[in-house]
């Protein structure tokens, strides 16, 4: 059979987690290829608890299992005021909100409200694949903008908006995934009167600023914020579940309302039963004692990823040392193919992701995301040593 799919989607095939996700089935393959919480942190008992009253309750329940409003359950985005104040993000109003499927759904609409056919979307190389394959979807331009060790290069970024004159510049400023950096506020800052001085649109993706286990918490991107020029994203997936698909997207009145039209023809709203139960996840006190809970999982998981890298990868072996979040990053001095050597890892029981999928030009092939929130200490340390000996083996071969 031969369909005519559109020119967006003929060409795309998937992401790598999506392919990866099929190895998972397997108990024996070390997985650091995902981004899923720990399933330790999962708060199955509350989610239970709550759905059981909620449900018990006959007026609400009709009202739940219902059409909704699509910019979001009556009272819930009530409760993320006093989140956005957490990040510096002061006085947003309930037009300024917009309840969304997941994190990813709000980058789709940020595209599908400012992008037309061929036009540029900065990204600071390397990012989030979802994102990329988001722009492609929308026929739209990638352009990467050069890093540091803190961040995206605020010179390299005015020259390339410069250059391409881009609609939108997404950006993970806490944690990014795939390197686990975070921005200094001066960066933030500096992003934020750039985008009123040229005219574009920042979108800031914040799914694990509160993932944070060492270090000082810093200003929102958003709050610096004068013209309306950035949008903030932030998710309960890796705070609360990722089953739920809850999140948030918060900006200009004018923003938001264009978001809410797109977001009526794609699900007119989002499940108000998953709205539900995180609103009263967060009026019981269930949230931060949850993220209190994870934070030394997820540190105890980190350190012992970092000490095993350190026995058991090569010297050509650069990573990223995070403060928070749920990924490490690596690059290889040497002439390694992390995308030709995956075969070789599987075979060996473990799983990363290649680099090149987070880089706006399909680079990076001696690069590669570890995450390290799903697998247990002793599981990292097997993986890990399985990786070294792989890559070693690599390098001793001259690659």
């Amino acid at each position: 059979m031969s369909y005519t799919f559109s020119r967006a989607l003929a060409g795309m095939t998937g992401t790598a987690t999506r392919d990866i996700f099929k190895l998972l089935s397997r108990p024996e393959i070390v997985s650091f290829a995902g981004g899923l919480p720990a399933s330790d942190c999962l708060p199955v008992a509350q989610v239970g608890e709550i759905t059981a009253e909620i449900l018990a309750d006959q007026k609400e329940a009709l009202r739940i299992l219902q059409y909704g409003a699509t910019e979001g359950y009556p009272g819930f985005r009530e409760l993320l005021g006093p989140l956005l104040e957490e990040v510096g993000i002061r006085g947003a109003g309930l037009d300024q909100l917009l309840v969304v499927s997941g994190g990813g759904q709000g980058l789709d609409l940020m595209c599908k409200a400012f992008l037309d056919d061929g036009d540029t979307v900065l990204v600071e190389d390397p990012t989030f694949l979802g994102f990329l394959e988001t722009v492609r979807a929308y026929n739209g331009k990638l352009a990467g903008v050069r890093a540091d060790g803190s961040g995206i290069d605020l010179d390299d970024l005015e020259a390339k908006v410069r250059r391409h004159r881009p609609k939108l510049l997404y950006a993970i400023p806490d944690f990014s995934n795939p390197t686990g950096k975070t921005w200094p506020e001066d960066r933030r800052k500096a992003v934020a009167e750039l985008a009123a001085k040229y005219g574009f649109m920042v979108i800031e993706d914040d799914p694990y600023s509160r993932l944070r286990f060492a270090g000082t918490p810093v200003r929102s991107m958003k709050s610096f914020d004068t013209d309306g020029r950035v949008v903030y994203i932030s998710s309960f997936s890796k705070t609360v579940s990722p089953g739920l698909r809850c999140a948030f997207a918060a900006g200009s009145g004018e923003v938001i309302r264009k978001l809410a039209i797109g977001k009526q023809g794609a699900d007119l709203h989002t499940s108000s039963l998953s709205q539900a139960i995180v609103k009263r996840y967060l009026e019981k006190n269930y949230f931060y004692p949850g993220i209190e809970k994870s934070l030394p999982i997820y540190r105890q998981r980190k350190t012992a990823m970092i000490e095993a890298i350190k026995r058991h990868m090569p010297a050509e072996f650069r990573y990223t040392n995070p403060d928070g979040g749920l990924f490490i990053w690596g690059e290889f001095d040497a002439p390694v193919n992390t995308v030709e050597i995956f075969k070789e890892a599987i075979e060996k029981n473990a799983a990363y992701i290649n680099g090149t999928v987070f880089f706006a030009d399909c680079s990076g092939s001696n690069t590669l995301r570890l995450n390290y929130s799903n697998e247990s200490p002793e599981r990292i340390e097997a993986g890990i040593k399985a990786l070294g000996e792989v890559f070693k083996g690599r390098i001793a071969r001259g690659g």
